[in-house]
């Protein structure tokens, strides 16, 4: 990943991906040299891969800045959607998949979700293709900033958009 467009992340992601920085730096420090194995060496490779992908998350990384709280989604909110013309509701934050982990399920702008999500306010309807190749409608309930997420404020506002 070698991008300058900056990536939303939480302050706790920043942590966790630095403390990971600096193990697999001392892993590949004292991992096995050329002449090694090709499992010592795959290994290794993997490792040194994950330490650039870290290096150009943190280095393009804005940490913890919640977007404005204007129910549009984009990079940093907890978002909830309803597929289709169903009551199934899924709620999940636009992030980085890799960086963030918790209560919430991330889904990347670059999914075919969230690239469909991004931009919508509440009530909005979009399309995106499955990976099967057929479309999808999904409707775009509730967008709060992570650092306001509740997941029984942000349940409730699904319920009440559902029942319109």
């Amino acid at each position: 990943m070698t991008t300058t467009q900056r990536i939303w992340i939480s302050a706790d992601a920043q942590d966790r991906l630095k403390r990971e920085f600096a193990t697999l730096r001392e892993l590949c420090a004292s991992a096995p040299d050329e002449h090694a194995d090709e499992n010592a060496m795959a290994v290794k490779r993997a490792r040194q891969s994950r330490i650039q992908r870290i290096h150009d998350l943190l280095l393009n990384a804005v940490v913890g800045e919640d977007p404005p709280d204007d129910g549009v989604a984009e990079p940093g909110m907890v978002v909830t959607v309803r597929y289709g013309d169903t009551d199934e509701t899924e709620t999940f934050l636009l992030g980085v998949r890799g960086a963030e982990h918790g209560d919430v399920e991330v889904y990347s702008v670059h999914s075919p979700l969230g690239a469909a999500i991004v931009g919508a306010r509440p009530g909005e309807r979009r399309t995106y293709r499955l990976p099967n190749g057929t479309d999808l409608a999904v409707t775009m309930l509730t967008a709060v900033p992570f650092g306001l997420h509740d997941g029984c404020r942000n349940a409730r506002d699904a319920e009440a958009l559902t029942a319109r």
